[in-house]
Formats: structure tokens, C-alpha cells, sequence
């Protein structure tokens, strides 16, 4: 019998099939899911901030939290469940611009800044991106099935997506 598996804000969770992960409440956080389609493992991670060095003055130690930590972690605790790099996917959803137009221009375009950051990093880590629910002014709730590699996007008002 296979579970869901809940993805917190600033998490991560791999998982083998049949089993499937989901994160509700996607705002600006993106988040990555990855699966190496030999194995049927797959992971995802809930990306809040595009990069660790920004925050320079802080000693914040959660891998998940940022996009250059947390997609290499994803990719390691992977390959401890027998993924290998070289094979793995990508699929994006969240990055929406939830702020007011009022706040701070760098704030109101963290969603964008959170896609952009992730697909840098799996660019340089070579793995390919090959569906993405990206953007928007609405908040995401998202399911993945490693197994098959459907990941359902549900968004208020909105038909389901099935990337």
C-alpha cells in the first residue's frame, strides 16, 4: 500500500515508489521534485530563498531552506537510496509573486528569484527540467508520484495540472 508522504516549508523527503511526497501551500517557495525513472526514487524540496550566501550574517544550517544547498542535498540523500545523478529529471511548481507591489521590489520578485536560482542550479548540475508550473499570483498545493513521474499542481479556481 503506498503513502504520501508531507514535505514541510524548507524541507526535503525522498521516497520510493509506489509512494508519493506533496507540500500544500506554495506561495513564492518552488518545489523541486526529482526522480531517477530506473530506480522509481524520487525526492522533492521546498525552496524558500534562492541562495545560502546571501544571508552572510546568519548561521541558518537548513540545507532545504535555500536552492544552491538544498537540490544538492535532495540529489545526495538520492543517491543513499540508490539514484544516480547522471539519470535524474526535474519538474518546478510554485514561484508565484504573493506580495503587495508595496513591499520592497526584491521581496515582491522572490518567486521569480526562487525559479530562476533552481533552474541555475540544476543547469550546472546537468539535469534536465522538463515540465514546470511556474509564476502567477496564486498559491500552489502539489503531489508527486515517482513512479510514473506525474506531478499534480491543484490551485484554487483552477483545473488540476498534470505535469
Amino acid at each position: 500500500m503506498s503513502e504520501i508522504i508531507k514535505v514541510g516549508m524548507a524541507d526535503l523527503k525522498v521516497v520510493s515508489a509506489p509512494d508519493g511526497l506533496i507540500t500544500m501551500g506554495l506561495g513564492s517557495c518552488v518545489a523541486v521534485v526529482l526522480r531517477d525513472p530506473l530506480t522509481k526514487v524520487g525526492g522533492m524540496v521546498h525552496i524558500m530563498l534562492p541562495d545560502s550566501n546571501a544571508l552572510k550574517n546568519t548561521k541558518d544550517t537548513n540545507l532545504a531552506k535555500f536552492a544552491d544547498t538544498g537540490i544538492e542535498e535532495l540529489i545526495r540523500q538520492m543517491e543513499v537510496k540508490g539514484a544516480k545523478k547522471s539519470r535524474m529529471t526535474a519538474k518546478l511548481a510554485g514561484g508565484a509573486t504573493m506580495f503587495a507591489v508595496s513591499v520592497k521590489k526584491e521581496w515582491s520578485m522572490i518567486g521569480d528569484r526562487n525559479v530562476n536560482a533552481c533552474k541555475k542550479v540544476l543547469a550546472v548540475l546537468k539535469i534536465p527540467v522538463l515540465a514546470e508550473s511556474t509564476g502567477g499570483t496564486y498559491g500552489r498545493t502539489v503531489i508527486f508520484y515517482p513512479e510514473t513521474g506525474e506531478y499534480h499542481v491543484k490551485a484554487v479556481g483552477k483545473e488540476l495540472q498534470i505535469i
